[in-house]
């Protein structure tokens, strides 16, 4: 059995949990090159306020993956991710042992966890163009915008964002990479740290704490 190492260790191991991670951190790194296209896309999405929301995710991502900061990554992560429904669902089975107290500790390491893999990977995902779609589009799980990303290899892979509605603004929720959602990637990695420690929330925590 594993032993109890740090959780970017643990999610690092295994041909599925790199490619768990690795799609996690594309999620966040995908929006983070959309600063330098946003320019040319300006007046396609001008009309539409969860497409402009994005695109200034993009940038504020942008200017943290250029400085492969965990610090700023984070900042930005804070600001626009939904972290609360992130970690919570992240818990899976899990969620009911996450007391009131220990909330803050846990979603402020999730954060930490995300943002320095994401400031780590950014160096490999070099993109030529990102392209938005013009109109987002609402659906019963929340808003969803589209991109396409297309690498310096000419590789060209589409990217769906979840976003949930917050009083005048919005949230980022989710991501699709690949055909995959990001969430349920999480989830999976979280509940099995936390079975291979015996069920104890904790461990987890302080694991993505760590570092």
């Amino acid at each position: 059995m594993m032993k109890v190492v740090s959780c970017m260790v643990y999610l690092t191991r295994g041909g599925w949990r790199r490619r768990g991670a690795a799609l996690l951190s594309a999620a966040a790194l995908i929006g983070s090159i959309a600063a330098d296209r946003f320019g040319l896309a300006s007046s396609a999405i001008a009309a539409d306020p969860p497409v402009i929301y994005m695109s200034q995710v993009g940038k504020e991502l942008m200017t943290a993956a250029r400085t492969r900061s965990p610090g700023m990554m984070a900042t930005v992560i804070q600001r626009h991710a939904d972290v609360s429904y992130i970690g919570l669902y992240s818990l899976g089975q899990y969620r009911a042992k996450l007391a009131a107290t220990d909330r803050e500790p846990y979603f402020t390491g999730m954060v930490r966890f995300i943002s320095r893999y994401a400031a780590s990977e950014a160096p490999k995902y070099p993109v030529s163009r990102v392209n938005w779609t013009n109109q987002s589009t609402r659906g019963s799980s929340g808003v969803m915008v589209d991109s396409q990303v297309v690498l310096q290899d000419g590789t060209a892979y589409d990217v769906r964002w979840l976003l949930a509605k917050y009083g005048n603004g919005y949230k980022v929720r989710d991501a699709m990479v690949l055909g995959f959602w990001m969430t349920p990637f999480l989830k999976k990695l979280f509940e099995d740290y936390i079975e291979q420690n015996g069920g104890n929330l904790n461990a987890l925590t302080a694991a993505l704490n760590r570092g």
